[in-house]
């Protein structure tokens, strides 16, 4: 009993998972940027010390450029590239993806042209898409759209051949139809693997962005940094490349927000 309330009160007094996982990354960003710091005045030569300026100058011009309203439209800009393409992949990569998975004539078809563009890299699409679309919105949002279809597109195939044939066979004996099949099993049988695709691929637009803003582009974050990049203006890339890691991990939060909430029966 004694033993039972010692444990007891160093459950109710220990420290929650949250808050030490919350600290230990803290710590663990505290240390880089210690090492970024030592390495930025000391292990450089001054020469070329503005290649890694120190921590508080990227500090001091990340708060400059938080207060200018030009920073806020390349964010907006990029933005609506990165999710353009991002959300005509959705449409375009799920319902194609339940087609290649539930029947195999469409899969015969389409697989070999997945299977041929899947490994040429988005960057490798931009001088082809120059030439169809020249260097407007369209082009980037099609650079975009290519890096995230086909993640989307494997994980919804995967989620559909995942489905338990046992559960079709319910739904045909009890009277049952094809359209009640694809409707009450299909669809949510692959939409948590679908989803998991879907997170990935809103990570992979925002790489893919900075790649399609190199061409053409008068705005956006690919193209703030290009323009700093030819100035030797190295806080400003830095600050870019900040920018859009936090706007590719407030992206991921919101996905898995969502996922939990469209699949809460799934307990991964």
């Amino acid at each position: 009993m004694r033993n039972s309330s010692a444990t007891a009160r160093r459950r109710r007094f220990a420290t929650p998972h949250f808050v030490l996982d919350g600290l230990s990354r803290v710590a663990l960003i505290g240390v880089a940027l210690v090492a970024w710091q030592i390495i930025s005045l000391y292990a450089i030569d001054p020469r070329f010390a503005a290649l890694l300026p120190p921590v508080q100058v990227i500090f001091v011009k990340l708060i400059q450029a938080l207060a200018d309203v030009d920073t806020y439209g390349h964010i907006l800009a990029s933005a609506t590239r990165a999710l353009s393409g991002f959300f005509l992949a959705i449409l375009v990569a799920i319902p194609l993806g339940v087609a290649m998975g539930w029947w195999r004539s469409v899969n015969r078809v389409v697989d070999p042209f997945v299977e041929l563009l899947r490994p040429v890299p988005p960057i490798a699409w931009i001088p082809l898409s120059v030439l169809w679309f020249g260097v407007g919105e369209l082009q980037k949002v099609y650079i975009i759209f290519l890096g995230t279809f086909f993640p989307i597109l494997l994980n919804t195939i995967a989620g559909v051949r995942g489905i338990d044939r046992e559960a079709v066979y319910g739904v045909l004996t009890l009277g049952g139809k094809p359209r009640d099949v694809i409707k009450d099993v299909v669809l949510p049988g692959m939409l948590p693997v679908a989803l998991t695709g879907v997170r990935i691929s809103i990570g992979i637009a925002w790489m893919v962005l900075v790649a399609a803003e190199l061409t053409g582009a008068q705005s956006g974050l690919g193209y703030m940094m290009t323009m700093a990049r030819e100035y030797v203006n190295t806080p400003v890339v830095i600050i870019g490349m900040v920018i859009v890691g936090a706007l590719g991990f407030l992206s991921d939060r919101i996905m898995r927000y969502v996922q939990q909430r469209l699949t809460p029966w799934d307990v991964h």
